[in-house]
């Protein structure tokens, strides 16, 4: 194993709905339960307005690993839109696998408000999953990844 393996630390971008797991996340932190630092939350109204193109965006532009968490099926602040999450989870697992990335680099949690030492819990299984996968050392540039667009800058406008 080399030295960089060794000490990889994994950046990990968690997408997660207001109304239940990033209250999770909230009560874990406020209950002092330990959960690795290695994601970055982003709170969205619900998982299921969470665009697949953020999560190719994530890991165009450097994360190792993509947590998206929201409220239990059924139990959705607007009716079943996580419903529509899962279906988009397997979506996004598949073209991440033709894309060369490992579907494991991605997780789909669901956890309530009231569960933060189950959020917290998990967050750390998967953080140690994707720091044993290594880091991700993907390019956009790179074959089918192109297909991942970025904003131009004025520079790059044609005349």
């Amino acid at each position: 194993m080399s030295e960089e393996t060794k000490s990889f630390e994994p950046t990990i971008i968690g997408f997660t709905c207001n109304w239940c797991s990033y209250r999770a996340a909230d009560m874990a932190g406020t209950a002092r339960m330990k959960y690795a630092p290695n994601v970055r939350l982003i709170r969205l109204m619900c998982s299921g307005r969470l665009d697949p193109t953020f999560v190719f965006k994530a890991f165009a532009n450097g994360a190792d690993g993509v947590l998206v968490s929201g409220c239990h099926p059924g139990d959705c602040h607007y009716i079943n839109q996580n419903y529509k999450m899962l279906r988009r989870f397997h979506l996004m697992k598949r073209v991440l696998a033709q894309m060369g990335i490992e579907p494991e680099r991605i997780k789909l949690l669901w956890a309530s408000a009231a569960e933060g030492a189950i959020f917290a819990e998990e967050v750390n299984k998967f953080v140690e999953q994707v720091r044993a996968l290594g880091p991700l050392n993907w390019h956009p540039g790179n074959g089918a990844a192109s297909t991942v667009h970025t904003p131009m800058s004025a520079e790059e406008v044609p005349a």
